[in-house]
């Protein structure tokens, strides 16, 4: 029995309400270190885009193009086994992602449009949707999964998407559920396959580390989304069990409102392609972790 799209959907907000309601206990969920009227404005408008528009969209666009040139391949791979579409979705969606990711760190246009993920000081479930909205649209890793559910794999991808997300949330917030499990001895050969598996809070934090010369930081590095895997196979990997000091991005200007929700319709400042990678002196510590 495989789930539906409701059933997936209710799933996943479980899942971010839980984390929510963690953040909201335990490390102020709407009052974050360093967070400006800015930031909530975005996490919302980009979110809801996401999930009510870009999303929906770019699957009704996949299935109408697909019905107009390629109506012969509806269903087609709706009979294939279990793992032959586990390996199709984390070829063609997760390691798409991937790619996309870490294009997005290695040119300076593509990081535009990708750097109101990074510009928030804190981490938090709150930036599991915040991109800019051009971002996703874009992304291939959608578009591939809209042409997976077309062939027919549109069950399975309403199983896939509850576990990825669960990853991903769990990976941004600052209520790190690995802290503890690195402090249990007997639990560190399997921390040792798990977080070389899939994304980890350690592992993704340094990834939205603020700082080049703190240890944990690897802001050009672990772009990992549900597997971790891809940043070992690929040479991006940076596993330390620690958590950066601060989070953001050094070395750049401020960014508007409407540069980090809709560059380049909106243009970036003068200096926003600079180095992203510095050397300031680490900033004192402003996360909670578990």
């Amino acid at each position: 029995m495989y789930l539906t799209t409701a059933q997936s959907s209710l799933l996943v907000a479980g899942i971010y309400l839980g984390f929510c309601l963690l953040e909201l206990a335990r490390t102020r969920l709407f009052a974050k270190g360093e967070q400006t009227r800015n930031d909530g404005i975005i996490e919302i408008v980009s979110t809801f885009t996401l999930l009510i528009a870009t999303q929906p969209l770019i699957l009704f666009a996949v299935g109408t193009l697909g019905h107009r040139f390629f109506p012969g391949y509806e269903g087609a791979l709706a009979g294939i086994p279990f793992i032959a579409a586990l390996a199709l979705f984390l070829v063609f969606e997760d390691m798409m992602q991937y790619w996309w990711h870490r294009a997005s760190h290695s040119f300076a246009w593509l990081y535009n449009l990708h750097r109101a993920h990074h510009n928030a000081r804190y981490m938090s479930v709150r930036l599991v949707y915040r991109n800019n909205i051009i971002y996703y649209a874009m992304m291939p890793s959608i578009w591939f999964a809209g042409a997976l559910v077309y062939l027919g794999l549109g069950w399975f991808y309403a199983g896939y998407l509850v576990v990825k997300m669960a990853v991903i949330i769990g990976a941004h917030s600052d209520v790190a559920w690995d802290a503890p499990l690195y402090r249990i001895k007997a639990l560190s050969p399997l921390m040792w396959v798990v977080e070389r598996t899939i994304s980890t809070p350690a592992t993704h934090h340094a990834h939205h580390g603020r700082h080049a010369d703190d240890p944990a930081v690897n802001y050009k590095g672990n772009f990992g989304n549900l597997l971790f895997f891809w940043d070992v196979l690929f040479g991006t990997a940076k596993i330390t069990r620690h958590y950066p000091q601060s989070y953001g991005v050094e070395n750049l200007p401020p960014a508007t409102l409407g540069q980090q929700l809709l560059w380049p319709i909106f243009p970036e400042n003068k200096d926003m392609d600079a180095d992203i990678a510095g050397a300031t002196p680490a900033a004192p510590k402003a996360v909670t972790l578990a």
